[in-house]
């Protein structure tokens, strides 16, 4: 069996042996407390704000040319409620509080980049895992991992689309109880959707994912002629590798937030024996 081998090993032994579990225990004295923990409220440094103000004024001006009109209305609302602003990092509660009253999704804070399989889990219950600390300064212009501002910029807005929420929470569900192989095509699916998705209104390229709606590198990028584009089809779509490390060469296409929606829930069957 594995054992430490160096100190640092030590981070892996994390494995916890519970002898009384608080939620189905009754002979546990917190047996009875409400589950969950308030939402913290974390302090950022002036440089963390600095670089959240860089990005946030630079992706404002791309939302009429390069953004779909879904994300636009839902930001305005956003900063209109005061949940948004160009000068400071916002509160993960009061973000929190909105997306729950508008569609039903609630945040959770996670470390970092989850597995497949736990953070399309979480989509099933609309919850969305979020991560609280913000990219390098010295590249806001994207960032190789989720950060706060892909979360909080690129995602919630979104989040705040009942078709975002509803296509989503789709996905999550089809995840449940999947293989491996299944999670892997359900996660690519995800990745060429919500994250880096295209549609077209007046007859342009928008963007709909949180990937392109949080960096205005490849969102200027993915709009433009350099990628390939293809009309959006779940079978194919789930089929198609990746690129994590740089922009896309490749970009699927929806008529409509509400088209790919609507191709995915009349081939929820198809789509869960394809699979």
């Amino acid at each position: 069996p594995w054992f430490p081998k160096h100190i640092s090993d030590l981070d892996k032994c994390y494995h916890c042996i519970v002898k009384y579990e608080p939620t189905s225990d009754p002979r546990h004295p917190g047996y009875g407390d409400e589950a969950g923990d308030n939402l913290p409220n974390i302090e950022y440094s002036p440089e963390e704000h600095k670089t959240w103000e860089t990005v946030f004024k630079k992706l404002k001006s791309l939302h009429h040319s390069h953004t779909c009109f879904e994300y636009q209305q839902n930001f305005q609302q956003m900063e209109l409620e005061g949940l948004l602003e160009p000068t400071r990092i916002p509160k993960l509660s009061l973000i929190n509080k909105y997306l729950q009253r508008r569609t039903g999704f609630t945040l959770r804070p996670c470390a970092g980049l989850l597995s497949a399989r736990d953070f399309l889990a979480s989509l099933a219950f609309r919850v969305f895992q979020t991560t609280m600390y913000i990219r390098h300064h010295a590249s806001p212009h994207h960032s190789p991992e989720p950060d706060l501002i892909h979360e909080f910029i690129g995602h919630c807005p979104m989040f705040a689309d009942p078709f975002i929420a509803q296509f989503s929470q789709q996905i999550g569900l089809l995840s449940l109880g999947a293989t491996d192989e299944q999670i892997e095509q359900l996660a690519t699916l995800y990745w060429f959707t919500i994250e880096f998705g295209l549609c077209r209104q007046n007859d342009q390229l928008k963007a709909i994912g949180a990937g392109l709606l949080s960096s205005y590198g490849e969102l200027m990028h993915a709009c433009s002629d350099k990628p390939q584009h293809e009309a959006f089809d779940p079978q194919r779509t789930a089929l198609q590798p990746y690129e994590d490390s740089d922009y896309q060469p490749l970009y699927f296409v929806a008529d409509s937030i509400f088209d790919a929606t609507i191709k995915l829930r009349y081939r929820f069957i198809k789509l869960k024996f394809y699979l």
